[in-house]
């Protein structure tokens, strides 16, 4: 039996890809990636139109989709999330169809429940031998876990795997086995490894960036969660870095030993790891080189699948097992609803990921953001699109004290007894109000340009165009 196809036009053929079809694409090369692009110019070449396209995200190296778009190539898009590149053009009408927005746990559901069925799934491979047996932890091109592209795999109709470096069989170190792959195809360069750090990586040196992430630190302290077996995960920007730093000296202050951290992994949570704050970390996504180098080399730094990490139906997801998720918001309301799909003008610039499934799971789910951005205040009395529902949050930190939802009367009392400034959100907003003044609602026309799906498969919110 021979996987091995010359070019990637061949594995395109021999898949059976027609028009009306569904390919899909994982995103752990981030912003270097080159395979979705590769392989849709192929696509396009073939004369093969009306396609979905189902990708875990999609970033600025991606823009060519627009092109493709424009040409009726795809005429659908699922994904969890968007950066701003591509997110402008969509928000200003640039699809017919609304774009599918899922969660990171939503998305490996709807695969595996026949909602959302894959023809073709392209797997950029870092590492993989001729049967098809790939991994993202060694390689040219290492990306790290290949958590998201896993339920692709398992569930495509059919599978190739690209990659720049191919190795003899058998590659033992395997994250996709031989018996998910139908083709194998070798190329220059499946993308820059350098790319997988886009966005914030590294600890704020803003004085209000480190009050609020040692705020962060006090609150989790005061909740009672911090303990032996304490599970934690938390985001890549700078201020949710600096809480991982301080409550990483909190632990090794007072010999706390966890039991794992979740999620996109970095460098940081990395450190946890190796200096005892954890016993394992249970990886999706690594979020820098150092989080790479470490699911290389330490046992204890777990690869899992999307299904694993947070599916709100699979028989058990690691997210239900979360203490505490500390998260990011472009809004929140009055209602603790969170927006991290638009920004305050509602064009698209990024995507739920797993914050709505971290913050479902967790028992403590933490926000953490300063009063205003750009002048412009966060905190308002409807966000423009709600990612995650209020319900799943439970305190907004900010640099003028700490929001408590309604909801959780207990741990309000918890944080005041612990000496730590507790204020109503509607106050946050007057303050936020009073310093930036009150913002215009953004210009908004009446078609639909994406809907927000929530990670049970319900519509949670519509996102609409933007008036120029």
């Amino acid at each position: 039996m021979n996987k091995i196809r010359k070019t990637i036009r061949e594995a395109i053929v021999d898949s059976g890809l027609k028009s009306g079809m569904t390919v899909s694409f994982h995103h752990h090369l981030r912003n270097g990636d080159y395979v979705l692009n590769m392989v849709m110019d192929e696509i396009a070449r073939l004369g093969i139109r009306d396609l979905t396209v189902n990708a875990s995200s999609l970033f600025d190296a991606h823009a060519p989709l627009k092109e493709h778009i424009q040409n009726g190539v795809v005429t659908k898009l699922l994904t969890d999330y968007m950066s701003a590149g591509l997110g402008s053009f969509i928000s200003a009408g640039g699809m017919e169809t609304p774009v599918q927005f899922r969660t990171h746990g939503g998305r490996p559901a709807a695969i595996e429940n026949g909602t959302t069925p894959i023809d073709v799934a392209f797997i950029a491979a870092p590492a993989c031998d001729p049967m098809g047996n790939c991994t993202g932890k060694i390689g040219k091109s290492a990306c790290g876990s290949l958590g998201y592209a896993i339920p692709d795999a398992k569930n495509a109709k059919f599978v190739v795997a690209i990659t720049d470096e191919l190795h003899p069989y058998p590659l033992t170190e395997r994250s996709i086995p031989e018996t998910d792959v139908d083709a194998v195809v070798v190329v220059d360069s499946i993308g820059d490894p350098k790319g997988i750090v886009s966005g914030t990586t590294k600890i704020t040196r803003d004085p209000v960036g480190l009050l609020m992430a040692q705020t962060a630190v006090d609150v989790i302290k005061a909740s009672g969660l911090l303990k032996e077996g304490f599970s934690f995960q938390t985001g890549a920007g700078g201020a949710s870095l600096a809480a991982a730093k301080y409550l990483k000296d909190v632990m090794l202050k007072e010999k706390i030993r966890g039991s794992f951290g979740l999620g996109g992994i970095t460098g940081y949570l990395v450190d946890m790891l190796n200096e005892g704050c954890f016993d394992a970390l249970m990886d999706v996504q690594c979020f820098d080189l150092k989080a790479v180098e470490s699911i290389r080399s330490n046992p204890k730094h777990c690869e899992i699948s999307a299904t694993q990490y947070a599916s709100p139906f699979a028989k058990s997801a690691v997210v239900d097992s979360l203490d505490v998720v500390i998260l990011g918001a472009t809004q929140i309301d009055t209602d603790f609803n969170i927006n991290v799909h638009t920004d305050s003008n509602g064009s698209i610039m990024g995507g739920s990921g797993g914050h709505s499934d971290t913050a479902a799971g967790a028992k403590l789910s933490m926000i953490i953001a300063p009063l205003s951005r750009a002048r412009l205040p966060i905190v308002t009395d409807r966000v423009t699109c709600i990612s995650t529902p209020g319900s799943t949050i439970d305190v907004l930190v900010t640099q003028k004290g700490v929001a408590v939802n309604p909801k959780d009367r207990e741990l309000a009392q918890r944080l005041k007894d612990a000496g730590i400034r507790v204020v109503d959100i509607h106050a946050l907003k007057e303050i936020a109000e009073r310093t930036s003044g009150v913002p215009e609602k953004p210009r908004l026309g009446e078609k639909i340009v994406a809907d927000v799906i929530y990670r049970d498969g319900t519509v949670i919110d519509r996102i609409r165009a933007v008036r120029k």
